[in-house]
């Protein structure tokens, strides 16, 4: 027996330990399409030694029903949208944040900072992120000019040839149509029955014009891309995408102006990794970080001070220069208090023959 012999070996199995002890954390995130391309978290991976792991939504009720389905301990990170945001602060899902770990918090836009949207109890349980509108998208090569109006989408010279997406924006964009927005735009979240019969009967209407119905971004890219469709309600990540791949796709925003939304980041409750998400948080709404978010997906930022890093025809195109001016024309989605009989209504949409 060599009684030192043992000694290197005892060594060698204490720093294995010590290496097993240093594994790498991972942040598990359920957000939208965009918000964690590696363009914009790679250098977060890298300072701070961990592995980011993302899964996208197609739907607030998407998230929503994760959150409350048991799926709730899976996710570290969420980006709930305007609509679902109070709920999620509200009912316990979400995790108070330590803004003392968020310097970058005071940089935002003190518009979509000060809204009442993630704050419950005195605490804060997000921050602004993104903001945007579902705007109308149209192939310029059918569309010599930019249709005006939603009502475009009901003409039966685009039959096949339109897509909507699998989302309530569907069902506020057609309540527009018949007018319910008027004279108050969040009418359009507190629709009555009566109201809600009329709008399954004008998207009934509209059903043979429908090719598919999209529930993912990519799908929608691929619908434009392979000529099946020439207009669509969609996002502005849509456009930076076709034209990123040269296809001739133009944005508006119609007379009977359009929804949309202001994307907040959240920690869940069941989140083990509380600190780095805090840590993650802080890096997603720093100005640099956001203009790489903004490259991705040509959504505004909640930091202004993006701007520095964007070119003066970027600061216009993202209505950075007037955002006030920009947003009179979203109707930036709202708590829907019957959100179920919504869903009724669109299943029963999508169900019509």
């Amino acid at each position: 027996m060599k009684p030192r012999a043992i000694l290197p070996g005892i060594f060698a199995v204490a720093l294995a330990c010590g290496a097993c002890a240093k594994k790498e954390e991972s942040l598990s995130l359920l957000v939208w399409e965009g918000y964690a391309d590696q363009s914009a978290v790679h250098d977060f991976e890298q300072s701070h030694h961990c592995k980011i792991s993302a899964s996208y939504m197609g739907s607030s009720d998407e998230l929503v029903a994760k959150l409350r389905g048991g799926s709730a301990s899976n996710y570290d990170v969420i980006s709930p949208s305007s609509d679902v945001a109070a709920s999620i602060a509200r009912t316990g899902l979400a995790a108070p944040l330590d803004l003392s770990n968020l310097p970058s918090y005071s940089q935002l836009s003190a518009k979509l900072r000060d809204l009442p949207l993630v704050k419950a109890n005195g605490k804060v349980y997000g921050v602004p992120f993104m903001w945007g509108p579902n705007p109308l998208l149209y192939d310029t090569t059918v569309f010599a000019k930019a249709p005006d109006s939603w009502a475009v989408f009901w003409d039966p010279k685009y039959k096949g040839k339109i897509s909507v997406w699998d989302d309530l924006s569907t069902v506020y964009m057609a309540a527009q149509i018949l007018g319910y927005d008027k004279p108050d735009p969040s009418q359009l979240y507190s629709l009555t029955d009566e109201q809600l019969a009329a709008v399954k009967k004008k998207l009934i209407e509209l059903k043979p014009n429908i090719r598919k119905i999209w529930s993912t971004g990519g799908e929608l890219t691929n619908l434009f891309e392979n000529h099946e469709i020439v207009l669509a309600m969609g996002w502005p990540l849509n456009t930076n995408d076709l034209r990123k791949a040269g296809f001739p796709i133009g944005e508006t925003i119609p007379k009977e102006n359009t929804t949309g939304w202001i994307d907040h980041l959240m920690i869940t409750a069941a989140s083990n990794h509380k600190q780095l998400g805090h840590e993650f948080l802080e890096y997603m709404i720093e100005a640099k970080t956001q203009k790489l978010v903004t490259d991705r997906t040509h959504y505004t930022p909640a930091n202004p001070a993006a701007a520095q890093f964007l070119t003066p025809e970027e600061i216009q195109s993202l209505h950075l220069d007037n955002p006030d001016a920009y947003m009179q024309r979203i109707y930036f989605w709202q708590d829907v208090p019957r959100r179920a009989k919504y869903n009724e209504i669109w299943n029963e949409v999508k169900a019509a023959q």
